[in-house]
């Protein structure tokens, strides 16, 4: 009876940890999508300052290309810059999170397998093929 709730308390930790696994890779994921976007917002904004203030400058939006202000497209990329650094700011405290959940995750099952080694045995038979 002991070894049937061990077992499913494994399953249980296996199962949870999976799932902190993709959480944490996909807001790994997210962060280095942001971080693209903040990079490449920033490189845009150099380049307009460099620009003067009467050229003519165009914004990308699909196929097509719009007449913008040089003040509209700043504004623009600023605000994708500062968006960008406050979606990193929310993805690294996630991140930190997930990290956290894990570790506790990895204690869990570290405290099973210490438990009850016959698991263990069990576990390690099951996965050498």
């Amino acid at each position: 009876m002991a070894d049937d709730a061990n077992r499913t308390a494994f399953l249980e930790i296996q199962g949870r940890m999976i799932e902190t696994t993709g959480k944490l890779k996909q807001v790994q994921n997210q962060m280095r999508s942001k971080e693209a976007e903040k990079k490449r917002a920033f490189l845009t904004m150099e380049e307009l300052k460099q620009v003067p203030d009467d050229t003519n400058v165009y914004k990308s939006v699909g196929k097509l290309f719009a007449l913008e202000t040089k003040a509209t497209l700043m504004n623009e990329q600023e605000n994708k810059f500062k968006d960008s650094e406050t979606s990193i700011t929310s993805l690294q405290s996630s991140k930190e999170y997930l990290e956290k959940q894990m570790e506790e995750v990895e204690n869990n099952l570290r405290e099973l397998l210490q438990q009850d080694p016959g698991l263990a045995r069990q576990i390690m038979s099951m996965n050498v093929m």
